[in-house]
């Protein structure tokens, strides 16, 4: 009996602390959906603008989130490994090494003014004589880092299908000191990201020294620009309730058609709009990739 009694009452605390163990259902105030944002503008534009998705987001679901801004999209992949992310909007090559590790689904691309791709843009100094891509060739040419794919993936493919070799290359790390480091005449070229003109004004990288640099459109000029691909994606990870996602999807989409939505996703990703994608929309995305790193197949 005394036997019965303990065996019982070992059942009773394993069961109880199975309870106690048990993880609350995701998108509730104990275990709300992660929702990462990667940082791409000043911090506080990010943390204001966060709390206005963040409000939307309960309000117009009956989910709690938390929004948080890793440092780097580099964090963003590893938390999606840990199980720290739910939902991320990343740049396309993040989304390219958590798709490849984790299985991280594409299921929104962002739209710039009305369009869902974007391209590279090469930029000289108006007086080096660079016309043409060609005449790269031998020349010295700054980007922003090995992981940017308008900053340097994208157009190193260019010109690795072209066959154009520069004689050196160096990384500024952002997209403002590849404009700053050519119009100093500290290279003779390099590679930003495109965006067309609106209403008259640049959009592309060179506006971001604009103030610095009131003439640099005219001292630093388009030569050419890449192949376009799919705009940056907003992911998800890949074993979330497929009822959670798709109610996501549609309030993000409720959310960027409200002036206040619309207003806050161009403040932190730069998007005036978002469409429903797949991972098969970003294909040629990782053909491009696994031709210029092979290493990452």
């Amino acid at each position: 009996m005394k036997r019965i009694l303990i065996g019982a009452l070992a059942m009773s605390v394993l069961a109880l602390a199975g309870c106690q163990f048990k993880k609350p259902a995701l998108g509730t105030a104990e275990n709300p959906i992660k929702f990462h944002l990667v940082p791409s503008v000043e911090a506080k534009v990010m943390a204001d603008n966060s709390k206005v998705l963040k409000e939307y987001l309960e309000k117009n679901t009956p989910y709690k989130f938390q929004i948080t801004i890793p440092q780097s999209f580099v964090a963003v992949v590893e938390s999606f490994g840990t199980n720290r992310a739910d939902v991320a909007a990343v740049n396309t090559y993040g989304y390219f090494m958590a798709h490849k590790s984790y299985g991280v689904e594409a299921r929104l691309t962002v739209i710039r003014y009305g369009s869902s791709t974007y391209q590279s843009q090469f930029l000289a100094r108006s007086d080096r004589g660079i016309k043409s891509l060609k005449d790269f060739a031998g020349k010295k040419m700054a980007f922003v880092d090995p992981a940017s794919m308008s900053g340097y993936l994208l157009p190193m493919k260019t010109l690795k299908d072209k066959k154009i070799e520069p004689k050196q290359t160096v990384f500024a790390m952002n997209h403002d000191a590849v404009v700053s480091m050519i119009y100093q005449g500290q290279v003779d070229g390099g590679a930003t990201y495109y965006s067309p003109p609106q209403d008259g004004k640049i959009e592309d990288a060179r506006r971001l020294v604009k103030l610095q640099y009131p003439d640099v459109e005219k001292k630093v000029q388009i030569v050419e620009l890449s192949e376009p691909i799919p705009n940056d994606p907003i992911v998800f990870r890949k074993d979330m309730p497929e009822e959670i996602k798709e109610k996501i999807v549609d309030t993000l989409l409720q959310f960027v058609a409200t002036p206040e939505g619309r207003k806050s996703l161009d403040l932190m990703l730069g998007a005036t709009n978002l469409k429903k994608a797949s991972d098969a929309d970003y294909d040629s995305v990782r053909e491009m990739l696994k031709q210029m790193r092979p290493e990452e197949k």
